[in-house]
């Protein structure tokens, strides 16, 4: 077992930790998270690794994630385990920045799933007087589609957390997962339009043995679920194996991702073809695209996706 990471809750703290650090001239790596860490978690550290001497893991569970049809109280939590293992990790992790709240709703009845002020718990770190937080960030085009169609206010939520913990952390880069493909180009988006001085890295998907993306999410899955699940990979699979065999038709491959799923006994939230900087839908394959996936099995909403580089 590796050595025991320092703990901050504060911000300030956090901030004067990683101003010090930095005037040593030591490089910091952030790997944001909201907690109930698996392998896919710890292989964004190990990326962060290669590219800063230092390494913060923060561990927030973001209100503003969460959609009406989501309870915010029941998501996954186990803050001993998560140190358990990034102490596991060889070499370990410097701080976990585990900060009470970062966004003070107050009263405000515009967030998706967050009416009242109670749903979101005491703001225990927040020093600021004068009522609730009213600043957001958005990333207009790209939160649109994909995700944001079912989710309209999810992307704001993690962009002005994400750019609340880059401010407080001062990160030198950032690590995310692919998985959340449209959260990783929205984070990119933002970095590169508000002149974060961030370098925002992807790292790939990881995945359970029998394919299926890992996820906090996939507790959720009853074990008759999760096997029906696998079906996300395999028809992402053979729909990229179709492209590269010639298949450029996007609604010919997304329709045969979606029949598959829908045999499977799940319900498809969108299945689509995107390019991948942009997001926008395309109809035929001529340039690099990702086809993107989410999907309903049981009470567990699943996303997966998979580039092909034309």
């Amino acid at each position: 077992m590796g050595r025991e990471p320092e703990i901050i809750t504060s911000k300030d703290k956090m901030r004067r930790w990683s101003r010090a650090m930095r005037a040593q001239g030591k490089a910091i790596g952030l790997v944001p998270t909201m907690g109930y860490l698996h392998k896919g978690h710890l292989a964004l550290v190990n990326e962060v690794r290669q590219h800063a001497q230092l390494i913060v893991v923060s561990i927030y569970v973001n209100p503003g994630q969460f959609s009406t049809s989501e309870d915010l109280s029941t998501y996954p939590s186990d803050f001993n385990g998560d140190l358990q293992k990034l102490m596991s990790v060889p070499g370990g992790v410097d701080v976990v920045f585990n900060p009470h709240d970062l966004y003070d709703y107050g009263s405000w009845r515009g967030t998706e799933g967050m009416e009242k002020k109670e749903d979101v718990g005491e703001v225990s770190c927040l020093e600021e007087k004068g009522g609730g937080h009213e600043t957001w960030v958005r990333v207009e085009k790209l939160e649109k589609g994909l995700c944001g169609k079912s989710r309209p206010l999810f992307f704001r939520g993690v962009a002005t957390v994400v750019s609340k913990l880059f401010n407080i952390v001062e990160p030198d880069v950032a690590v995310f997962g692919k998985k959340d493909y449209q959260q990783w180009r929205i984070i990119r988006r933002m970095v590169r339009d508000l002149d974060f001085a961030v370098k925002v890295i992807g790292s790939d998907i990881v995945r359970e043995d029998d394919g299926l993306a890992m996820s906090s999410r996939n507790v959720y899955l009853s074990p008759e679920e999760r096997q029906k699940a696998l079906t996300i990979n395999r028809s992402l699979s053979k729909a990229k194996h179709a492209a590269e065999e010639g298949q450029i038709n996007c609604k010919i491959l997304q329709d045969s991702v979606i029949l598959a799923i829908e045999e499977a006994g799940g319900k498809v939230d969108y299945a689509e073809i995107v390019d991948q900087e942009t997001l926008e839908a395309v109809e035929e394959i001529k340039a690099p695209v990702v086809i993107c996936i989410a999907a309903w099995f049981g009470k567990a909403r699943l996303i997966d996706n998979i580039e092909i580089n034309a």
